[in-house]
């Protein structure tokens, strides 16, 4: 098989490309400051659109939180979302696997705008995603991302309850013909994918050198962190929904463990530049993180797919991801509203400190304490999956012993 078969037509191993994006990951930090984070920007973007209409957003005190200056193409958090859906739009051109497809039950996509709505409230609620608050949060030693993480597995448990419902699933759409259609003159039109996903890497390097060129090298380096993002989540196949809601489903731990495998390794590195100079992002661990955490992982079991799924699954062709996404921003804008307008600020998150890990356990304790914590993480997940797999196999096994005497008797 050809290096380019196995590029792109065939998928990564998770623990291969959630290790590349965790150290990428930290690298982006070490180099910029910020880090990898998705919906923020959704917010921003909803307080812009906002501005469009007449709407002054700039006196509420979530955009004073999170900043509204410039614009997505003028901020380093703007071209990180911008890369993310470029870097994984090229490669999908390139495997030719582009499509556009259109849930069968018409009301997957009203199942989907509300789950957004939900995830991007609750995100913001947080004040991160599963980025900001989980991914990238927990290497940077804010114990806000424990609550985070723990909130929103509880979060998918419940969500996986309500998918599972008759009233939920509807009644299943069953389609005439074949399983393997023929191949058909559209499908040849495909072929033309390759050459365009080539066509557009080529620009996008393109905008980078420029970039590089008039003196904005932060830009550039974003540009750069969010096509590799945006290749590494597509060709992973990485979401976040998944790492938890398998678990619930099938015992499936295979992302939850390479989520694990991939904040160690960035852990590792986030630690040296920390202790080298750069400022570690913390976040307030408050109420509002553990109810943002539960609707956040509710939100995207509702969905079908957290930010970074709902990213590369938009741009493979799938349109319901498309409404998940515009019911994010819908969501993350209403939060920005409702955090003084509504007094949630005062409610769930004033007053509440900022706990940074390296300050309460030192430099030591917090790096091999947070190691010592994601192993058990790993550990637990396959636990789970062992006793998920081979506890329904007992069942199984007393079943049969048990059948041949019934049927004597």
């Amino acid at each position: 098989m050809s290096l380019y078969q196995k590029i792109f037509k065939e998928y990564w191993n998770p623990y291969i490309a959630i290790s590349i994006a965790g150290l990428v990951s930290a690298l982006y930090f070490g180099i910029t400051g910020t880090v990898w984070a998705v919906t923020g920007e959704f917010t921003r973007l909803g307080g812009h659109i906002l501005g469009w209409f007449g709407i002054d957003v700039s006196q509420w005190a979530y955009f004073q939180l999170v900043g509204l200056e410039g614009s997505p193409i003028s901020r380093t958090d703007g071209w990180i979302v911008i890369g993310m859906l470029v870097g994984a739009l090229i490669t999908i051109l390139l495997s030719n696997s582009f499509k556009i497809r259109i849930p069968k039950q018409k009301r997957r996509l009203f199942q989907g705008f509300i789950g957004g709505i939900i995830a991007g409230f609750g995100a913001r609620l947080a004040l991160g995603c599963n980025l900001a608050a989980f991914f990238t949060g927990v290497p940077q030693f804010s114990f806000h991302s424990w609550i985070f993480m723990l909130t929103t597995a509880i979060g998918t448990y419940f969500g996986v309850k309500v998918v599972n419902t008759k009233w939920w699933r509807g009644k299943p759409t069953l389609m005439k013909g074949s399983m393997n259609p023929a191949v058909t003159q559209h499908d040849q039109k495909r072929n033309i994918q390759p050459v365009l996903g080539l066509i557009l890497a080529c620009l996008y390097l393109a905008l980078v050198v420029y970039f590089f060129a008039i003196g904005k090298p932060l830009l550039a380096v974003a540009c750069i962190a969010g096509a590799l993002f945006g290749i590494l989540i597509e060709r992973g196949q990485i979401c976040f929904t998944s790492a938890f809601r398998d678990l619930w489903i099938s015992g499936r731990a295979i992302m939850s463990k390479a989520l694990a495998v991939g904040m160690m390794i960035s852990v590792v590195v986030t630690f040296i530049y920390i202790q080298n100079g750069s400022v570690a992002l913390i976040k307030m661990a408050a109420p509002s993180t553990a109810i943002g955490g539960l609707l956040f992982g509710f939100g995207i079991v509702l969905a079908g797919g957290c930010e970074t799924g709902m990213m590369y699954r938009a741009m493979e062709g799938q349109l319901l991801f498309w409404v998940v996404g515009v019911g994010n921003i819908v969501g993350a804008t209403a939060l920005a509203y409702g955090w003084d307008h509504l007094g949630i600020y005062h409610a769930l998150a004033e007053n509440w400190p900022k706990v940074n890990l390296i300050e309460q356990w030192g430099p030591m304790g917090a790096l091999f304490g947070t190691i010592a914590m994601l192993a058990a993480w790993f550990l637990l997940s396959n636990w789970w999956e062992k006793r998920f797999r081979y506890g329904t196999g007992i069942k199984q096994q007393k079943t049969e012993r048990i059948s041949p005497v019934t049927k004597e008797v």
